[in-house]
């Protein structure tokens, strides 16, 4: 029979007596508590610095002459919709059950862990920022595991576990899932979750939007080693991520492997993959490259499908770009591309004094300073500007590339160069994107057809003379792009209708051969 003690000295000292009083220590379970005391880690929010966090120090201090815990995670405070501290009674938060309904758990639990509140920051909860976990993490991984069940199942495949491939494309995928078992590992061992999930999504962002998409023609063809490579770095990508998103990991390991539960295998050994940071590093600045040109032709409303006839990229790592040139001209869809490490026939670098940060060390000196840079009268020396004698410390000023020719050009990531991309759309560029664009309506019309991505098709197209001439003089590339084996025109059809140029309508047809 329990009673209550009337002895009550104060709540929170019982709260931090939890670790040994929990056991009845030391009245018994002596041993159990000697080697499990003290504890791993804890976790609560911010205000229990002073609290719980406190009490438990002062008695294991006094008691034990020994910390109370290893780790310690302090998070923020969740607040509502409305801003305040989120609240039972006043209901100031999306219902828990309409979104586990709408996005599931793992869109929850990812949004919390990415979030500031685990670097000890507040925040509202909104379904908005449930929405963008499904946006930005969940949906992309599923992405790429409907994508390898697509064309592995089409073409009847069992992808085997490897790691040496010697394309170069594989060979990056495995080396950034190199980089991703060393890097997530160390974060998660560091109790940095929010940190794990910020390279997960890096990750997945490579993985999606630049493996897969320029992998697109391997897959179509039956590739092997590129059905080998993705089983694999996909696989490794699911145990990473189960801690993080442990029902979409669960869901995607077991459909790939066949085994009971991914939580029940071991973390994977980074050493499994190979190790090439240099190619890892090369190959992330193609990306960047490709990025900062593809929002220049956003910016000056060229759609992609639009060939056009130069790139210029501008880098001080213009020789370990070069050997990427047709990669970069296949992604932004350029005829060629040139490389210049000299920034000055492109650029020139502007370089401002933070006068508020400057000021405190150098006192008047800072006029000086300031009209030196004004006159241009400034230099770099090992990497800092100095200007009037005076070597400028970071914080103090502010170095940026301003483009030549601003309105055809873009910075790269960081200020380390510019793209320039040459605009002019010639009859014959202006005719292969009206193919192109064709090429898009027809797999759509394929897709809304339930056609099998192998499927051998006939087409008909309707269209203005314009587009039958398009289509007409880039009949071999638009035939093989869709598997079709006649494309023929006709008036008045009535199947797909879609856009290609500025709005232009075409309808087209498709069957089975």
């Amino acid at each position: 029979m329990m009673r209550r003690v009337p002895e009550v000295l104060d709540c929170w000292f019982e709260s931090g007596s939890m670790p040994f009083a929990q056991v009845h220590y030391p009245f018994e379970n002596a041993d159990w508590f000697e080697h499990h005391y003290p504890g791993d880690f804890i976790v609560e929010y911010i205000g229990q610095t002073r609290g719980w966090f406190y009490t438990m120090h002062v008695l294991a201090t006094a008691l034990f002459d020994r910390p109370a815990f290893r780790n310690c995670l302090s998070h923020g405070i969740l607040l509502g919709s409305d801003g305040r501290k989120m609240s039972k009674s006043l209901r100031n938060y999306p219902d828990v059950y309409h979104v586990f309904d709408s996005y599931g758990s793992d869109a929850m639990r990812w949004m919390l862990m990415s979030s500031p509140v685990l670097r000890g920051g507040d925040m509202a909860v909104t379904e908005t920022l449930i929405r963008d976990a499904v946006r930005q993490v969940l949906l992309p991984l599923w992405n790429v595991w409907y994508f390898f069940t697509l064309y592995a199942n089409a073409d009847g495949y069992q992808a085997r576990r490897r790691t040496d491939s010697t394309h170069l494309l594989d060979r990056y995928v495995l080396a950034k899932t190199n980089e991703l078992v060393s890097t997530v590992g160390a974060q998660l061992d560091a109790y940095d979750i929010s940190g794990a999930c910020a390279t997960v999504r890096s990750y997945l962002d490579a993985l999606t939007n630049w493996y897969v998409r320029r992998s697109r023609d391997r897959f179509w063809s039956g590739d092997v080693d590129a059905f080998d490579t993705l089983s694999t770095v996909l696989e490794t990508l699911c145990r990473v991520v189960a801690p993080l998103a442990p029902l979409t990991a669960e869901e995607i390991w077991r459909g790939l492997t066949g085994e009971r539960s991914v939580h029940l295998t071991d973390w994977p050994s980074a050493e499994e993959f190979p190790a090439d940071h240099d190619l890892v590093a090369a190959m992330d600045n193609v990306r960047a490259v490709a990025s900062a040109a593809l929002s220049l032709r956003k910016a000056k409303g060229l759609r992609v499908r639009l060939p056009l006839a130069r790139l210029t990229v501008a880098s001080p790592a213009a020789e370990q770009l070069r050997p990427f040139a047709d990669l970069v001209a296949d992604e932004v869809n350029v005829k060629a591309v040139e490389f210049s490490a000299e920034l000055s026939a492109y650029c020139e670098q502007v370089l401002t004094v933070v006068p508020r940060a400057l000021g405190p060390r150098v006192g008047k000196q800072v006029q000086q300073v300031i009209k030196a840079v004004k006159a241009g009268d400034w230099e770099l020396v090992d990497g800092a500007p100095v200007a009037a004698g005076v070597t400028l410390a970071e914080g103090e000023y502010e170095l940026r590339l301003v483009a030549a020719d601003a309105e055809h050009s873009a910075p790269l990531p960081g200020g380390e160069g510019v793209v320039v991309l040459d605009t002019d759309v010639t009859p014959e560029l202006a005719a292969e994107g009206l193919a192109r664009d064709v090429v898009r309506v027809v797999q759509q019309a394929r897709r809304d057809a339930d056609l099998d991505v192998s499927d051998r098709i006939v087409v008909s197209v309707s269209a203005s003379e314009e587009v039958r001439a398009a289509v007409a003089a880039f009949a071999d590339f638009v035939s093989g792009e869709v598997l079709a084996d006649s494309v023929d025109f006709a008036e008045g059809l009535d199947g797909f209708a879609g856009e290609v140029g500025e709005g232009e309508r075409v309808t087209v047809t498709v069957r089975r051969s």
